[in-house]
């Protein structure tokens, strides 16, 4: 099958190489030419999102931010400016909600068919073909599209209309980001009382509170070398996201604003580009006194 895929970044490209190796043909397009060179398995490059939904009957989007989407899908030579009757979009961008549900008539309008499907999981998991695949839409669209979604995914759960996905996946990240902030206040008032590092995560590890993810991020936040998943300024722009939509529902989110302020903090700080385990070592030097 001939796929469509704009975004090329650490997950797009993972993509891009776990449905090479599923024996598709991916064509492709990122707006970093080096992105695009970088590509070896099985794709095939495209000069801009037009010419990548002309050449598939199936197109998945995966990039950082609301108006790059909207940018992709309705912008000069985006995907609606081609002839895309029957074609199927399936966007895995992290969105508010109301992205997607803004998007999708405007989709069918050019007589094709929109889904959001944004994933659990990092690059390892895309590699394994083992993502959680969190889907809005049709019964019908969501459907067809897990001809490409099931190569990717252990498991695709149908949420509910359009934008169901976004919301389900900005409230994943925030419980994260809530999570991630209460881990760096936990060490830094444990140091200040005299315990080590390695003796707290110990604990908090074994304790009633653990998590899976906890679990997985302990290397990294003990300082060892590991690999990014997800990066602290992404994480900052989905919990700006959150609040965003949260602010349209009338909910209010004060542990999600604390949360962003240390986010936002880290950016300013240079730290946007690491990954999110870091945020309760920056926490700690540059929010507090460095107890360590």
């Amino acid at each position: 099958m001939k796929i469509g895929l704009v975004g090329l970044g650490r997950m797009g490209s993972a993509i891009a190489r776990r449905l090479g190796e599923c024996g598709h043909e991916v064509i492709a397009w990122d707006k970093n030419p080096r992105a695009v060179a970088a590509q070896v398995h099985h794709v095939r490059a495209a000069e801009n999102p037009r010419a990548v939904a002309a050449a598939a009957q199936i197109v998945l989007s995966i990039i950082t931010e609301d108006k790059g989407v909207r940018r992709v899908f309705t912008g000069k030579d985006g995907f609606l400016s081609s002839d895309v009757a029957g074609k199927l979009f399936i966007e895995m961008s992290t969105l508010q909600p109301m992205t997607h549900r803004a998007l999708a008539p405007a989709v069918a309008a050019e007589g094709a068919r929109l889904i959001d499907s944004p994933v659990l999981g990092s690059i390892p998991t895309v590699r394994e073909g083992k993502l959680f695949a969190l889907v809005g839409g049709d019964p019908a669209d969501v459907a067809r599209g897990r001809s490409v979604l099931d190569h990717l995914t252990r498991r695709v759960i149908h949420l509910g209309p359009n934008g169901a996905g976004c919301a389900m996946k900005l409230a994943i990240n925030l419980g994260m980001a809530v999570q991630l902030q209460a881990i760096a206040e936990s060490l830094a008032l444990g140091l200040s009382e005299g315990l080590t590092l390695d003796q707290m995560l110990d604990v908090m590890s074994d304790a009633v509170t653990a998590t899976p993810w906890l679990k997985g991020k302990l290397p990294a936040l003990k300082g060892e070398a590991s690999d990014t998943t997800l990066d602290i300024r992404t994480l900052r722009k989905d919990m700006m996201s959150a609040i965003a939509t949260g602010a349209c529902n009338g909910v209010a989110m004060p542990a999600t604003s604390g949360a962003l302020a240390s986010l936002a903090a880290a950016v300013a700080g240079g730290w946007g580009d690491m990954d999110l385990a870091e945020v309760p070592q920056f926490f700690r030097k540059y929010m507090l006194q460095d107890y360590e």
